[in-house]
């Protein structure tokens, strides 16, 4: 499949909330809040990044990247999430290539790491890994990764945007 990856442009608005509630419609671990969440995020300017995957100019995925706390202090770190892919396009790769852009862009832009709540088989081929030092409390362990992106490590609990408990 052939798809471009870019920038959030302001026009995208209702079709990435759109591509978003569908991805995760009926998913079992979702809120059905990701959509109000992105929403959220751009209301707040704490997209960080935000990129679409395009086929045939429509939007079909979409990544977003926000800061996170450790201890309750903002050193650099992000969050990845949500991401979305639209159902009949997913298995297709474009999720993963959402990721790998959404990474290299906050490496260049100095970020020191990132951090994701999901399925590890899944994270791990991005070079996310457990550490049991670097916590996101009430979800299981395993799920919660972090990524360093400048060789630093982290110890400590983990706090995303206010715009996660958007409904």
């Amino acid at each position: 499949m052939k798809c471009q990856i870019r920038p959030e442009h302001p026009g995208d608005t209702r079709d990435i909330r759109q591509v978003t509630e569908a991805a995760f419609k009926g998913a079992e671990h979702s809120s059905g809040t990701e959509g109000a969440i992105i929403d959220a995020l751009r209301a707040s300017n704490a997209l960080t990044i935000s990129l679409v995957a395009t086929a045939e100019g429509d939007i079909v995925g979409h990544i977003a990247f926000s800061p996170v706390t450790i201890n309750g202090t903002e050193i650099g770190w992000f969050g990845l999430g949500p991401v979305s892919v639209r159902p009949e396009f997913q298995g297709n790769g474009i999720g993963g290539m959402l990721i790998r852009a959404g990474l290299d862009q906050l490496k260049a832009a100095g970020a020191s790491g990132c951090v994701v709540l999901g399925d590890p088989a899944y994270y791990r081929r991005f070079g996310f890994e457990q550490n049991p030092a670097v916590r996101y409390e009430g979800v299981p362990p395993e799920y919660f990764m972090k990524l360093s992106l400048d060789g630093s490590e982290v110890s400590g609990s983990v706090a995303f945007h206010d715009g996660f408990s958007a409904s």
